[in-house]
């Protein structure tokens, strides 16, 4: 089994997670802004070997995890960190609001049809996570998930998120015990920071696309949105899918933890290229012969 990389940023197993004592800027002494750049892309370049290994051991699959706010920078960090990376071995998902037909399953369903086949890195923008914190925030939601007993309120609510934190860390520890090395990020970026950024997506035109109204509406309920948070980070952050809480106001330094991380964490599978038998070597050999042979004649 290995083990989750150590991180100033990893959510506790015990329990013990506050989102008010969670940092959303650098530490001091953070790496400058141009140490920053280099890193990343030392850590990105290392990542793209790692992942040709991955593929060629095909033992394990990685699924990284992405839940932020609205403008925290999910959509940046996932471009960053995968930059550089070969294609072929990387899928990314985004989830939006379900369909009828993922409706029609259970809160899951959809979610365990996009994880990686193994020797692939799969990225979830937003995820299964969203059932329950968008949905808790929201519970008028569920009234289009037609469960068996509807119209779930006050304190069943209460129960509905145990009952869904107790399937998401069962359906995670299934996923792990058959090779999937789980990473969730957190990108915890401040009220303050959020609402910048906002504004920038306003007054620059190119970015214009990007803003929604909706996401004013949503930035009211931030109180909300941060219990959410905590109670899910506090009951889904498991060693065999750990969840890290990344400090978001500073977008280079955020992106540098996360390639970290995840560049850790593949170190520690010892990943390695197969080694052919000597009869298989021998068949090389003869075959290189061959084509070696048919050089000469084409020559």
């Amino acid at each position: 089994m290995w083990e989750p990389p150590k991180s100033p940023y990893l959510v506790p197993f015990d329990g013990s997670f506050r989102v008010s004592r969670a940092p959303t800027g650098p530490p001091d002494g953070a790496p400058k802004k141009k140490d920053k750049k280099r890193e990343l892309a030392e850590l990105v370049a290392e990542l793209d070997s790692l992942q040709a290994k991955l593929n060629a051991d095909n033992r394990f699959s990685v699924l990284l995890v992405f839940q932020a706010i609205d403008a925290a920078g999910k959509d940046g960090t996932i471009r960053a960190v995968l930059t550089g990376v070969n294609p072929a071995g990387c899928q990314v998902f985004s989830f939006k609001a379900p369909s009828e037909e993922e409706l029609d399953h259970d809160f899951l369903w959809r979610v365990h049809r996009a994880v990686p086949e193994r020797g692939r890195i799969g990225v979830l923008n937003r995820s299964h996570y969203e059932e329950v914190i968008v949905v808790r925030v929201h519970p008028e939601f569920l009234d289009a998930q037609r469960l068996p007993d509807e119209r779930r309120r006050g304190h069943r609510l209460d129960a509905l998120w145990r009952a869904r934190y107790e399937s998401i860390v069962s359906f995670e520890q299934h996923l792990a015990r058959n090779g999937t090395v789980i990473l969730k990020f957190w990108l915890n970026v401040s009220k303050r920071e959020q609402c910048q950024r906002l504004l920038d997506r306003i007054e620059d035109e190119r970015a214009n696309w990007k803003f929604s109204a909706r996401d004013i509406d949503e930035r009211k309920l931030w109180a909300e949105y941060m219990t959410a948070y905590e109670h899910t980070l506090r009951a889904t952050s498991r060693p065999w899918a750990p969840w890290y809480a990344i400090p978001a106001d500073d977008k280079r330094f955020m992106r540098m933890c996360v390639a970290d991380i995840v560049v850790r964490a593949l170190r520690s599978l010892k990943l390695e290229f197969p080694v052919l038998s000597n009869d298989a070597r021998e068949q090389l050999r003869k075959i290189r012969r061959s084509l070696q042979a048919q050089m000469k004649r084409d020559d």
